[in-house]
C-alpha cells in the first residue's frame, strides 16, 4: 500500500526541501500551499526523485482555520497516513489578523498546525506506525510566556511574537506526543537552525522586529539573524527528514531533533505545567474541535 506524506507550505524553502528527502524515501508526498505555480514547480521536482507514488499539490490558505478544515476533510479522506510534517511559518514585520480576526503570527505558526493535526489524528492512527513532524525554531528563546490571550501584552515585535507563536506549538507538540504515546503514533519537534528562504530574506531586514533594547544593539542583532540565515534550505530540512524517516527513532516520542540531526533538551518553557495548560485553553477556544466550545 502506498505510504502517503502531507509537507505544509511545501512548494519552496525548508518544506520543498523536506518534500524531497520524503519522496527520495519512498514515501508519496503532497505538498500544500497557496500559489498553483509554485505548486506545479515543486511537484515536477519532487517527481525527478520518487521512489514510491506521485506527488501531488493541494492549495490551501493555512492563515484561514476554515480552509485548514476543508484541508484536512480532503485528505482525511484520502486514507491513512504515514507522515504529516507541519512545516507551515511566517513571520510579519507589522501586526496582522487573519479572516478569521486572529493575530496572524499565532494563527499560522500555531493554530493552524495545530487544528490539522488534530483533525487528521484517526488517518494517523490508521497509517500507524506514523509520525508527526512540527517545525520549531530557536526564535522561541526570545519569547513571552504568557498565554492567557492570544496577543501578549506590550507592543508588537514580529521575532519576538514569531517566536511565541513557535513556543506555543512546541509545548503542543510535547503534550501530544505524551497523549498519543503507545497509540503507534510517534511526534517530533524539528528545529531546521536557519535558512536562506522567502520568510527570512523579507522580514529580517528592519529593526522593527525586535524589542527596543535589541534595536539599540541592531547591527549586531542583523549580523547574527544573517549568519543564522545563510544556509542552504536541504541542508536546514534535514531534522524534519530525519524525525520523520530515521529509523533509529522508531519508538522514541516527544523529541526535539536539533539543527545538527541529533535531539536536543526542550526549553524550560515547553514543559512547564501552567505554561501547557493555558496553551491548550486558548487553542481549544480559538480553534475548536467537534464538541467543544
Amino acid at each position: 500500500m502506498e505510504q502517503r506524506a502531507v509537507v505544509t507550505a511545501g512548494t519552496g524553502g525548508i518544506g520543498l526541501e523536506t518534500a524531497v528527502g520524503l519522496a527520495a524515501r519512498g514515501l508519496a508526498v503532497t505538498v500544500v500551499g497557496r500559489d498553483a505555480e509554485r505548486g506545479a514547480r515543486a511537484v515536477e521536482r519532487i517527481a525527478a526523485i520518487a521512489t514510491g507514488g506521485e506527488p501531488r499539490f493541494v492549495a490551501a490558505d493555512l492563515a484561514s482555520l476554515d480552509e485548514v478544515r476543508a484541508l484536512a476533510a480532503r485528505l482525511a479522506a484520502e486514507g491513512p497516513l504515514k507522515v504529516l510534517v507541519n512545516n507551515v511559518g511566517a513571520m510579519f514585520a507589522e501586526r496582522q489578523r487573519t479572516t478569521d480576526g486572529i493575530e496572524a503570527s499565532f494563527a499560522v505558526n500555531h493554530l493552524s498546525p495545530y487544528l490539522l493535526t488534530e483533525l487528521l489524528l484517526d488517518r494517523l492512527r490508521d497509517g500507524a506506525p506514523s509520525r508527526i513532524v512540527n517545525v520549531s525554531s530557536g526564535a522561541i528563546k526570545v519569547a513571552k510566556r504568557t498565554f492567557d490571550a492570544v496577543e501578549p501584552p506590550g507592543g508588537y515585535y514580529g521575532f519576538h511574537w514569531y517566536g511565541r507563536a513557535k513556543l506555543a506549538n512546541l509545548v503542543y507538540t510535547l503534550d501530544l506526543a505524551e497523549r498519543l504515546r503507545g497509540s503507534g503514533v510517534t511526534v517530533f519537534a524539528a528545529d531546521p537552525g536557519g535558512a536562506a528562504t522567502d520568510m527570512t530574506n523579507g522580514t529580517m531586514t528592519s529593526p522593527g522586529i525586535v524589542s527596543p533594547p535589541l534595536r539599540l544593539l541592531w547591527p549586531l542583532v542583523r549580523r547574527t539573524f544573517e549568519r543564522s540565515t545563510a544556509g542552504p534550505a536541504s541542508v536546514a530540512a534535514e531534522p524534519s527528514v530525519v524525525a520523520a524517516t530515521d529509523p533509529s527513532l522508531d519508538g522514541r516520542t516527544g523529541l526535539i531533533i536539533g539543527p545538527r540531526t541529533q535531539p536536543v533538551p526542550a526549553p524550560r518553557a515547553s514543559t512547564d505545567p501552567r505554561t501547557v495548560g493555558a496553551v491548550l485553553r486558548l487553542s481549544r477556544q480559538l480553534a475548536p474541535l467537534a464538541g467543544e466550545h
